[in-house]
């Protein structure tokens, strides 16, 4: 009789012990799922364009890439061109945002604020203020607009959520 007791014993501490075993490996593969505490915190970024004067540029940023926001000056033809495709107003003044990399190669351009536009020193890419690819250049698209939401009466913006004015800009 002490032998089955002690045969039933080896069993259930061996039974335990497999249990405990496969629940170790279930945590450790849904934290290997989870993502990384850097890239959850990458998601947002909140930038204040209260100071930004007229015709002025800011290079913020935002999930490892650089992102250009542009309060445009009131004589740039392009500000009421693109006005809701490229472009969003904010009181009186007119905004643009982008992720500033070349969409040929990948490059970072310049901006040039005398004539307007990026400059791309690779291969001669350019665009013009609110982001679009001038035609015979070698980008083939125009710079991508990083999903944005206006927050703080227009003070603030937050990159990585879609608000209304980035869902209205992606409509058109």
């Amino acid at each position: 009789m002490s032998d089955n007791k002690r045969r039933d014993f080896i069993g259930m501490a061996l039974g335990g012990g497999a249990a405990i075993g496969a629940t170790a490996t279930l945590i450790a593969m849904k934290k290997t799922w989870d993502p990384l505490p850097s890239v959850v915190s990458a998601g947002f970024t909140t930038v204040d364009i209260s100071a930004l004067k007229e015709g002025e540029l800011m290079t913020i940023e935002w999930r490892k890439k650089p992102v250009y926001i542009l309060r445009m000056a009131k004589n740039d033809p392009d500000a009421q061109k693109y006005l809701g495709k490229r472009n969003f107003k904010i009181g009186d003044s007119i905004y643009t945002v982008g992720v500033q990399v070349c969409t040929h190669l990948g490059c970072i351009p310049s901006y040039d604020g005398e004539k307007r536009e990026f400059i791309c020193a690779c291969h001669g890419g350019k665009f013009n203020s609110s982001g679009i690819n001038e035609p015979g250049t070698p980008p083939p698209t125009p710079m991508t607009i990083p999903p944005f939401k206006i927050t703080d009466g227009g003070k603030k913006l937050i990159f990585g959520e879609a608000g209304e004015e980035y869902n209205q800009l992606i409509k058109a």
